[in-house]
């Protein structure tokens, strides 16, 4: 369930990571972004989620998100 929780969690990241990036995509790679930063983040950050609930997990997600864009613009959109 915790993986399915990030999903839907990485949709909305997706959509707050792209706009924070200044990242003009469409509505699939917004999404995928959001989803592969949620589980990067939301894994990498499960300790906060148990301490600081739900809040920690969204947290997480638009981290991750953050840095697959910062990747993404760095080094494969050259």
């Amino acid at each position: 369930m915790h993986v399915i929780w990030l999903i839907i969690i990485g949709a909305a990241a997706g959509f707050v990571a792209t706009r924070l990036m200044r990242m003009e995509t469409g509505i699939l790679p917004t999404i995928a972004i959001g989803i592969a930063g949620a589980l990067v983040g939301g894994l990498v950050l499960r300790a906060l989620l148990a301490v600081m609930g739900a809040a920690a997990g969204f947290v997480g997600a638009i981290l991750g998100a953050l840095v697959l864009i910062w990747v993404w613009k760095t080094f494969i959109q050259r």
